[in-house]
């Protein structure tokens, strides 16, 4: 039996490594900056140093996550950013093997991609597990019942639902949908209603920091754009009302998404999770206001984890010290 020593995360948002014996060991942006020169791309930063570059730069060069929607959109950088975030935590080449959790909504062919990229930084041996499995586990859940449960991981790339017991998803799906695709539609929404540019960090900080399903809050951010007009840098105030109708769309479509799984079950699998109730996950999850919102637009019982950014790469943490159980897992996906 192969044994695992790293978990991987490969988010559309950030990429996180957990060590067996050391626990969650590194989390940085998956995101890569990039300029044009006369022999191709340069490489200007990676992860954390490529996120300070947001914004800050000469518009030719390009911040930019090789990671869309769960799917290896560039292999080359996604390759240069791994070998750079390995190296931080300690990765022995050809010797150590790696556990990568992906989308449960995957072709065989972006499956493959997710091997061979592992392979390709020096991976030994490779496994490949549901996120949304190890979400579960992260949670505390009994993966391995008869008893069903149901997950709903609202990450930065995309939103994963799954109908889980006996180590195995009985059915799933992968939105793309995450936090990703809002931050871009928070400053295209202050572009367009305010006329002021900002940059995707800034329109994830208002994510962050005021972005709220409370139809009533207060919260309000100063946020510094440049004018579309005069080109002239300008603050403005945002609230959390100027916030809600860009978010609240995204959330309605994941709640759709959510109610037509349940409703396509059959009868004993729904009445089940109507009894335990729908898992609400991933770093989206923790946005204000969202128990409020469930509570008037979602139909079933649910419920909100705690530590919902990191359960799923917890949640892998645990599976490296139950390698019978990971074995069981990745025979079944």
């Amino acid at each position: 039996m192969v044994n695992y020593r790293y978990a991987i995360e490969i988010g559309g948002a950030y990429t996180k490594i957990y060590v067996k014996d050391c626990g969650l060991s590194l989390c940085e942006p998956t995101l890569v900056a990039a300029e044009p020169t006369p022999e191709g791309y340069k490489v200007l930063g990676l992860g954390l140093e490529a996120k300070k570059l947001m914004g800050k730069t000469v518009d030719a060069v390009e911040v930019f996550s090789p990671v869309t929607n769960g799917l290896i959109e560039n292999f080359e950088y996604c390759q240069k950013l791994l070998e750079y975030l390995f190296a931080k935590v300690d990765f022995k080449k050809k010797r150590d093997n790696v556990m990568v959790i992906i989308s449960c909504g995957l072709s065989e062919e972006e499956k493959r991609k997710y091997l061979n990229l592992l392979h390709s930084v020096g991976c030994k041996d490779v496994c490949l597990v549901p996120s949304i499995i190890c979400t579960c586990i992260g949670a505390g859940k009994n993966i391995s019942s008869t008893k069903t449960t149901m997950a709903v991981n609202i990450g930065g790339a995309n939103t994963d639902i799954a109908v889980i017991n006996m180590n195995s998803i009985v059915k799933g799906a992968t939105l793309g949908v995450g936090g990703r695709a809002m931050d871009s539609a928070i400053a295209h929404t202050i572009a367009y209603n305010h006329g002021i540019v900002i940059g995707l960090g800034t329109a994830e900080t208002l994510k962050n920091e005021v972005g709220s399903l409370f139809t009533n809050d207060s919260l309000n951010m100063e946020i510094a754009g440049v004018d579309i007009e005069t080109k002239i840098p300008r603050a403005y105030i945002i609230t959390s009302d100027d916030m809600y109708p860009v978010l609240e769309p995204y959330f309605a479509e994941i709640l759709r998404a959510v109610e037509v799984t349940i409703t396509s079950l059959a009868p004993e699998i729904s009445t089940e999770i109507i009894n335990s109730g729908v898992m609400f996950a991933g770093g989206v999850s923790q946005i204000a206001g969202l128990n409020d919102y469930l509570k008037k637009h979602f139909r079933f019982p649910y419920y909100i984890v705690d530590d919902a950014d990191n359960v799923a790469i917890l949640g892998a943490g645990k599976l490296l010290n139950d390698q019978t159980l990971l074995a069981k897992i990745v025979e079944n996906f």
